[in-house]
């Protein structure tokens, strides 16, 4: 585990498949090292320290892997998929929470559905766009039917709450990220009370006086939620944890397939957190970058270059984009 001074940056969805995608990288306006020119930099001041490599439909995606890893978290290799408990996680950060040690935790996050002929979508929660009043009048709505399971909620941010309950401790549950702009059909967790409360929530959420207000404001309604997160965490963190950065501007193009808005989202990443962590390697800094697609990910560290690899590199500089092409 690095350094809790050591900064580390995720990168979800680096790398997207498809010719459209590949050729809106193409089209960033270039230099000698290609359209990303402060990556293609900080790459060549690195070592390769572990790939990763997952199935696509995976519960747990790349990043969280990587993230959990890089956490420490106890007991991590043998986390099954679906059960990094990051809610766990959070709680035994939160100020009144903490004290709750060795339960198992989940988060739940409001969303809509879109509804088709075949199968619902669910769609960007952030695109809600709730107020804190909103949220915690749908907490207190729902609060009495999670009760009947055995579950308490807590409100933790306007877009998702956490929840305290046995189901959770052993129950694999799918990452926004995988299901965004998908069918949920296929990820829906395993839980039969589960899926009967979820459907007594869209009943509730239907008939909701706040909805009514939203559907008048021609605004998405809340209809169902989002269980992610889940687990117990082995052991409470007992140090600071270390500074990770997950840099999620990539996210939004990658759901919607808007590949000239994903190249453009890498050219303000490439001038923004990228720069800094190049002018912290340029400093002297040990940093770490992982760079992610569905799939893989791919973790580099700052390395002290031979003069014959620096030669090399001065040469033959290393393209950021065919970094990205290997995952």
């Amino acid at each position: 585990m690095p350094a809790a001074q050591s900064p580390h940056l995720v990168i979800p969805f680096s790398s997207c498949s498809g010719d459209a995608w590949l050729q809106a990288m193409k089209a960033l306006p270039s230099g000698k090292q290609g359209g990303l020119k402060n990556l293609s930099r900080l790459l060549q001041g690195m070592k390769l320290l572990e790939p990763l490599a997952i199935q696509a439909l995976s519960l747990s995606t790349p990043p969280e892997r990587v993230v959990a890893k890089a956490l420490g978290l106890s007991g991590f290799a043998a986390m099954p998929d679906g059960l990094i408990p990051w809610a766990a996680l959070q709680a035994s950060q939160t100020p009144g929470l903490q004290d709750q040690h060795g339960k198992s935790w989940a988060f739940i996050t409001p969303c809509h559905w879109a509804m088709g002929r075949e199968h619902a979508t669910l769609t960007d929660p952030a695109a809600l766009g709730l107020s804190e009043a909103d949220s915690r009048t749908l907490l207190a709505a729902m609060q009495p039917y999670f009760e009947t399971e055995g579950i308490v909620l807590h409100f933790a941010a306007v877009d998702r709450w956490l929840a305290t309950g046995e189901v959770f401790r052993l129950l694999p549950t799918a990452s926004l990220d995988r299901v965004m702009g998908r069918n949920v059909g296929p990820w829906l967790p395993g839980s039969k009370a589960l899926k009967l409360l979820q459907n007594e929530m869209q009943m509730l959420l239907y008939t909701h006086p706040l909805n009514d207000e939203r559907g008048m404001k021609r605004l998405q309604t809340v209809n169902s939620f989002w269980l992610s997160g889940t687990g117990a965490l082995a052991q409470a963190p007992t140090t600071p944890l270390p500074d990770i950065r997950i840099n999620r501007g990539l996210a939004q193009a990658a759901f919607t397939a808007d590949w000239v808005a994903h190249a453009q989202a890498w050219a303000a990443l490439d001038a923004g957190d990228i720069a800094a962590l190049l002018t912290r390697q340029a400093a002297g800094e040990t940093v770490r970058l992982s760079l992610c697609s569905e799939s893989q990910a791919l973790t580099f560290e700052t390395s002290a270059p031979s003069l014959l690899s620096k030669t090399r590199n001065f040469f033959k500089p290393s393209s950021a984009l065919d970094v990205l092409l290997q995952l």
